[in-house]
């Protein structure tokens, strides 16, 4: 089931899903590398602001084949992952990061083909000491996650699709798809979008003659 749900929602893709119930994230969450890619279960941490404690010891809780989704609270400017990180995530099967804050050393996350999906890069490291959570629900992008949802990003962005909604959500991105493939040999064919989608064109003023 779990390996029919990512190869489904891969397919899909974060911008059709995200037109078919699935929670979008806000775009200042992006892949910090070109063809950064990802879809799985969501391991959550909550970090205390500055400090990436939570991070490291999340990764040893994660199971294998999950994503890592941090919120770090008002101090987004720190590098929160870096090689270090990728290193121990690679070696522990860990899927990827998608981060509510900045990340570092990001020709070492692209060389190892790690997809992180932040907010930027920063140079400065974080603390680790303070106190934070795993497992709990989180606000990344804007949108709550709990552990077990499924992540999905990719070039457009990030989406979450809560584990209730999962299959509700897959037959309705499958439906668009569908109907989007219609489209395009529709306009493949000479059709146009104003025809196809039953636009108004009386709506839109023409002025060239005058």
């Amino acid at each position: 089931m779990e390996n029919n749900a990512t190869a489904t929602l891969a397919q899909l893709g974060a911008a059709t899903l995200g037109e078919s119930g699935a929670r979008r994230m806000a775009s200042r969450i992006r892949p910090v590398w070109r063809g950064a890619a990802l879809c799985a279960p969501a391991f959550s941490i909550q970090c205390a602001p500055g400090d990436n404690l939570g991070i490291h010891v999340g990764l040893t809780r994660a199971p294998r084949g999950s994503v890592l989704v941090a919120n770090v609270g008002e101090i987004p400017e720190r590098g929160y992952w870096g090689e270090v990180l990728t290193t121990a995530a690679l070696a522990k099967g860990i899927a990827g990061l998608v981060i509510d804050g900045c990340v570092r050393d990001i020709a070492a996350l692209e060389a190892g083909g790690f997809p992180v999906f932040s907010t930027g890069v920063s140079l400065p490291g974080a603390t680790k000491s303070l106190p934070g959570v795993t497992g709990a629900s989180v606000q990344v992008g804007g949108v709550s996650v709990v552990t077990g949802d499924w992540v999905v990003g990719d070039v457009d962005g990030v989406v979450v699709v809560p584990q209730h909604i999962l299959d509700e959500v897959v037959a309705a991105g499958q439906a668009r798809f569908d109907k989007e493939g219609e489209m395009f040999r529709s306009l493949n064919e000479g059709a146009t979008t104003v025809e196809l989608l039953d636009l108004d064109e009386s709506l839109i003023r023409d002025d060239s003659e005058s």
